[in-house]
């Protein structure tokens, strides 16, 4: 299980996400389970080297925004066509097992 730190971004746009890009950040939505869509930017660093080890899809995944711990899937990654950066990521939320 791995555990990331995500925080929410208010700003949206091709122009804002350029510039998180610029600071490292990668831009990223949490949806699913019919609840409201949480905008986050998460250290693309961490994000880059986790993915090219794991099998990202299968995954399961902790993600805390504001102190709050969502159970997660990645569904989608976005990656840039020639360098070797990731432009966006989806995280869908999914049921915790008790």
């Amino acid at each position: 299980m791995l555990i990331l730190n995500a925080e929410k971004r208010i700003l949206k746009g091709k122009s804002f996400s350029r510039k998180l890009r610029l600071k490292n950040r990668l831009p990223g939505v949490l949806y699913g389970l019919k609840k409201n869509v949480i905008l986050i930017t998460l250290d693309h660093n961490v994000i880059f080297n986790w993915q090219k080890k794991l099998n990202v899809q299968k995954e399961d995944i902790f993600l805390i925004i504001d102190s709050k711990k969502y159970r997660v899937k990645v569904q989608d990654i976005q990656k840039h066509v020639f360098k070797p950066k990731l432009l966006h990521i989806d995280f869908l939320r999914i049921i915790h097992n008790h």
